[in-house]
């Protein structure tokens, strides 16, 4: 009976749509909980509490509201030769939308550079050190090799290090304009389907 009934709760939770912060862009994802499997299942971690301030809304970005509840995510789904992800737009320069420097280098990148953010999980929590490696990108039927500067972090947020936006999800890569001019792709879709893989 119980697992009848949280069965529902999640079921219930996939028609809800929260709408969650993808770095720089505001998207509606559902959410799926499933029970841990060995290999490869990321779930909600938590959930961080909103408070409002004034964020920088270039790229789209959304901006932390009081009261509302943010997912979080210590993991990130299995990497593989074309692991799934969300592209997303970010500016990595100095008063960009990133918020301050870089994790990896601690450093600023203009937008001529072809440098990432990877969610959480992927940069450093699935036992893989990403930072200021190269990792390949594939979409719109065209390929970029991007080096990784920067996390999208998807456990903490709304404050002045994550320029006051909700955690990430667990599946973002967050390329700067150079990456998304390197794909063909327009600034202003704000998310575009890829795969990437580790160089």
């Amino acid at each position: 009976m119980a697992n009848t009934k949280l069965l529902v709760v999640f079921a219930l939770l996939q028609v809800l749509s929260l709408h969650l912060h993808i770095h720089g862009v505001s998207s509606a994802a559902s959410i799926t909980h499933k029970h841990q499997k060995p290999g490869g299942s990321c779930h909600i971690s938590g959930f961080l509490q909103g408070k409002t301030h004034k964020c920088n809304k270039d790229h789209g970005s959304e901006c932390c509201a009081a009261g509302r509840r943010y997912p979080q995510f210590k993991c990130s789904p299995p990497v593989s030769a074309k692991t799934p992800a969300t592209l997303t737009l970010n500016s990595f320069a100095a008063g960009g939308d990133g918020g301050g420097k870089s994790f990896c280098d601690n450093r600023f990148h203009p937008d001529s550079q072809k440098v990432v953010a990877l969610s959480t999980g992927w940069l450093r929590l699935d036992g893989t050190r990403r930072c200021n490696k190269m990792i390949r990108i594939n979409g719109n039927g065209r390929s970029v090799l991007a080096k990784v500067v920067d996390e999208c972090d998807s456990v903490n947020g709304c404050d002045a290090e994550h320029n006051f936006e909700p955690p990430c999800p667990n599946n973002v890569v967050d390329g700067s304009p150079a990456v998304w001019k390197a794909l063909g792709l327009k600034e202003s879709i704000g998310e575009f389907k890829v795969t990437w893989s580790d160089v």
